[in-house]
């Protein structure tokens, strides 16, 4: 069985071993050698780092994840950029500083070259591996997308200051990555990343009032595409997990601060969820024992709904034996 196999029937209600589907992104690049900056900028430099760190630790995907400032990019937002971290959307000088130009944002269509590169490399991840693995597309999710719009702290102020504003930044975000979404689906993405990380900020009840809708949107909008959906908040999400759950995303993946026993019993049996051993403490400064020890661990807590990988992206230096017994773990789990 392959994996892309392997992850579509879990996903489809069956079992048929554990697939296993970290985020490697410097991880990724370091595999090959390759600059961050070449990596996030050139799908090629992309697409040939993912398929070795596949190949590599037999991965069940391949990911067009990089950064998340492409789509602030192509609204025309500042963009820092450094020879070998991922670029950064600085909150001075953020597009939407002034809330008047929100009227002035088109949707970009066709995507800007920031976002086309990540078309781009999903599809030449589905030539090169789309038999074998599944093929991982991704967007920021509403919350995110508008912080970096806006700037983070002036977005929490508008929650409260300007409730009207705030909806319509969300509402703006999520259609334009709905829109991004079609365009790596069209490519042949089999499943859609959606990473909010900034809606673990704002509390629940702001969650649920603003985020939620929305998220649910896209995540409705990105299925009637063909795709699954992959729901990543960073954070601690003990009191969204509801939430989560009821946007109705394929695979829930829960940061290390989550507990996945805690989220089974809130989510039910069926939710697949991914996660989440601790990336730094575990993988990157554990034992290969160590990993081992806790991704077990998660898997009980999770049950059989479950896909392996860390609480968040694989750091830039994790030693390949720590990788390996990720890999070693899924494997004798199959």
């Amino acid at each position: 069985m392959t994996g892309r196999e392997r992850v579509l029937a879990l996903l489809s209600g069956g079992g048929a071993g554990l697939p296993l589907m970290p985020v490697t992104m410097m991880f990724a690049a370091d595999q090959i050698g390759a600059r961050y900056r070449a990596y996030a900028s050139d799908y090629r430099v992309l697409c040939e780092a993912q398929l070795r760190t596949a190949e590599t630790f037999d991965l069940d995907h391949v990911s067009a994840i990089s950064d998340p400032a492409r789509e602030a990019s192509d609204l025309g937002a500042a963009i820092e950029w450094f020879d070998d971290q991922p670029p950064a959307v600085p909150e001075s000088g953020a597009l939407l500083a002034g809330k008047r130009k929100l009227s002035q944002l088109k949707l970009p269509c066709p995507p800007g070259p920031r976002m086309s590169d990540r078309v781009e490399a999903v599809r030449l991840l589905r030539e090169r591996a789309g038999r074998d693995k599944i093929v991982e597309g991704w967007v920021e999710g509403p919350c995110a997308m508008s912080a970096d719009l806006r700037g983070i702290n002036a977005l929490m102020l508008d929650f409260f200051d300007d409730p009207a504003f705030a909806r319509d930044l969300l509402a703006f975000s999520a259609s334009m990555e709905l829109a991004f979404a079609r365009e790596q689906v069209e490519a042949g993405a089999d499943l859609i990343g959606v990473g909010d990380a900034a809606s673990s900020l704002i509390g629940p009840a702001l969650f649920h009032d603003f985020v939620l809708p929305l998220e649910c949107a896209l995540v409705t909008g990105i299925q009637a595409l063909g795709a699954r959906v992959r729901l990543h908040i960073c954070g601690k999400t003990r009191k969204i997990f509801g939430g989560m759950a009821k946007t109705g995303a394929d695979i829930i993946d829960l940061d290390s601060m989550a507990h996945l026993d805690q989220a089974r019993a809130e989510m039910g049996p069926s939710q697949v969820l991914l996660g989440n051993i601790d990336p730094v403490r575990v993988v990157l400064h554990g034992t290969a024992h160590d990993v081992e020890a806790a991704l077990a661990e998660c898997h009980r807590q999770a049950g059989p709904r479950y896909i392996a990988g860390a609480g968040c992206e694989i750091p830039r230096g994790t030693p390949c034996e720590n990788m390996l017994a990720m890999t070693r773990y899924a494997h004798a789990s199959r």
